[in-house]
């Protein structure tokens, strides 16, 4: 899934089921919890009213940005979602797949680029994403979502922990008709984070506040940004 290049029927295959992974292994509920506790907190009384601008960094097949669409239809919310990702098979995909969702749209672009650095958004997501770069690349891009987000940058990513790496090697060898799944779900979670790489990582960052969760299934929630007035809170 590293290689920018890819773009095949074993891709498309492998987007279909991490869409599967995300809905029924916890990874849209936590997205979906962030932006119902972005939405409660009272920092968001003045953006009401206004269109909030939703970024997806890394938005792969699009189908976190349709389930934040979904999000928002309920809630009778006026949002413009944004798919960023580098690979130009992604956006593709991600724009055929999305055609009923006119409030999404999809851009080719590397986050680390000075072009990219010049947008703005309100609302950052960083999901299954962070677990591709080093710590020194997750830093630099961390500073800089800093000073490009109104509200907050929401992580959802994942738990480094043996029985997350052995659970899902064994559920992608039972049940996964993509060999992509196969090697790249237990790549990614030896990848991962435990609590400690979050709380090294974002103070390097400039992110002296920040509050992590851990969440089912081996998923952390981090949440960071402007609306945050606390001292970090870590459960």
């Amino acid at each position: 899934m590293d290689d920018l290049t890819l773009a095949s029927d074993a891709l498309r295959q492998n987007l279909k089921e991490l869409e599967i992974i995300n809905t029924y292994l916890g990874g849209h509920d936590v997205v979906r919890n962030g932006l119902d506790r972005l939405l409660a907190h009272p920092f968001l009384g003045t953006f009401s009213g206004k269109t909030l601008k939703i970024a997806d960094l890394g938005s792969g097949g699009g189908d976190t940005l349709r389930m934040v669409a979904q999000w928002a239809r309920k809630r009778n919310l006026p949002v413009d979602l944004v798919g960023i990702d580098a690979n130009a098979f992604m956006v593709a995909y991600g724009q055929q797949h999305s055609q009923q969702y006119p409030e999404i749209r999809f851009e080719q672009a590397d986050v680390f680029s000075e072009q990219f650095a010049q947008e703005k958004y309100d609302i950052v997501i960083c999901s299954l994403f962070l677990h591709h770069f080093t710590d020194d690349g997750l830093v630099q891009l961390f500073s800089g979502l800093r000073q490009q987000v109104r509200i907050a940058v929401l992580i959802n990513d994942l738990h480094r922990h043996p029985l997350a790496f052995y659970s899902i090697k064994a559920l992608t060898k039972a049940f996964s008709h993509s060999h992509l799944v196969k090697h790249d779900a237990p790549l990614s979670v030896e990848r991962a984070f435990i609590k400690q790489d979050w709380q090294r990582l974002l103070p390097r960052a400039g992110v002296p506040q920040f509050e992590l969760r851990w969440r089912w299934a081996f998923r952390w929630q981090v949440v960071f940004g402007p609306f945050l007035g606390k001292q970090p809170k870590n459960e």
